[in-house]
């Protein structure tokens, strides 16, 4: 994929606060570029799908993720739940 094509979404999700996932950042290209990175220095999990991104990337920072995307977004987090727990396996 060409760097200007990449895109890349950041969640946010407080269950005591927020009702459901919150996208806080969204973009295509350097911002997509810049997302990520944060997310990787910070020891964010990064998931990739180009699928989920460009879907994300179509909404509003701040807003939470509307139902019809619920399904897409638990994938997301079971599949980073998962590779957490291997991680912890290995190292533990």
């Amino acid at each position: 994929m060409l760097r200007s094509e990449m895109k890349a979404a950041a969640l946010k999700y407080e269950p005591e606060k927020d009702f459901a996932p919150v996208v806080v950042a969204a973009g295509c290209g350097h911002t997509a570029d810049r997302i990520i990175a944060l997310a990787e220095k910070s020891g964010v999990p990064v998931y990739r799908d180009d699928s989920a991104a460009s879907v994300l990337c179509m909404l509003d920072a701040g807003r939470d993720i509307p139902p019809e995307l619920y399904e897409v977004i638990a994938k997301v987090y079971c599949a980073l739940l998962y590779t957490a727990e291997k991680n912890k396996n290995r190292t533990g």
